[in-house]
């Protein structure tokens, strides 16, 4: 497939090993303001989960590696355990991550999807791509990808950084969308900045269980430093909210009552933006519904997705 040109960065170097709050401490200001308390052990207001072993299960979830472009990109699938008529679900992960924290989510939407779950080259199991992606060249290799697995269409549920890649991926390829899930959307234009996106990451946190960060460092470990702090400046300076008027694809914003990130006026005015825009508030919750809330995010995507939308 012929892309567009971009100008995504060279990777040149090794991959660095950062942390989080390493990669807080070379944002400057953004980050070393709000090391304070980071060590807190106590989440008061995390749901209560299994224990990982069993909370991370993927069930009929399969790891699959496609080569793409010369490299390999790797995916959970299920398709076996759909109804045979039923429509394909992507989810696209956020900003450093991979697909492995949207399982909990994944699992339980297999019974009633072909579902795949791809790591964006770079990230996760999938190969380096020898540059750090753009948000553009993002949405190229997942249309790629979708080329070499033989997946003509689909709809896309993205997490926070994710659902700017599936945007841009509507975008320009609508032929290949069907439907577009945006949970937890980034960034509202007036938080573009370090201090203003580690201060949400921070009051986002008490309402994560502990080991998550545990699956996040392990990602954050895959991807390494230059690929991290790269990859969020290009987030940053993705403008959603210019895309969303060209998207014709029913779009459904789902947004945790208590999501600092995604916050309520954001999300209502993005939602007007798009042409066939809805916004969902999922109570008692906050930004990373795909693993901490996959119930109730699984009820509003299987309502949205079952659905008449006018054209």
């Amino acid at each position: 497939m012929e892309h567009k040109p971009t100008t995504g960065m060279s990777l040149s170097t090794g991959s660095s090993r950062l942390g989080r709050r390493q990669f807080l401490r070379l944002c400057g200001l953004g980050g070393g303001a709000l090391l304070a308390g980071c060590n807190n052990d106590e989440r008061p207001l995390a749901p209560d989960i299994p224990p990982r072993s069993e909370w991370m299960d993927p069930g009929s979830l399969q790891s699959r590696m496609t080569t793409v472009n010369d490299i390999s990109m790797h995916a959970l699938i299920s398709v076996d355990a759909a109804p045979p008529d039923a429509p394909p679900l992507v989810l696209v992960h956020g900003s450093g991550l991979s697909g492995q924290y949207m399982i909990p989510t994944a699992r339980m939407l297999t019974p009633y999807f072909p579902i795949y779950v791809p790591d964006i080259p770079g990230y996760g199991a999938s190969g380096d791509p020898g540059k750090i992606l753009n948000v553009e060249e993002m949405a190229d290799w997942l249309v790629d990808w979708m080329d070499a697995i033989r997946l003509p269409r689909a709809s896309f549920l993205g997490n926070s950084f994710g659902c700017q890649v599936i945007v841009e991926l509507a975008a320009r390829y609508p032929e290949y969308t069907e439907r577009l899930l945006l949970q937890g959307p980034t960034t509202p234009p007036e938080e573009r900045s370090a201090f203003r996106q580690f201060t949400r990451w921070r009051q986002n946190e008490p309402y994560n269980p502990m080991w998550l960060g545990d699956v996040t460092q392990e990602d954050y470990d895959r991807a390494g430093a230059l690929r991290l702090i790269q990859s969020y400046i290009y987030q940053v300076r993705d403008p959603i909210e210019k895309k969303a008027p060209r998207i014709q694809a029913p779009t459904l914003i789902m947004r945790g009552e208590h999501d600092p990130v995604a916050y309520q006026e954001f999300c209502e005015e993005l939602a007007q933006l798009f042409p066939r825009g809805e916004l969902v508030l999922v109570p008692d919750v906050a930004h990373t519904l795909v693993f901490t809330a996959p119930e109730a995010l699984t009820k509003a995507t299987r309502e949205f997705m079952a659905r008449e939308v006018s054209s």
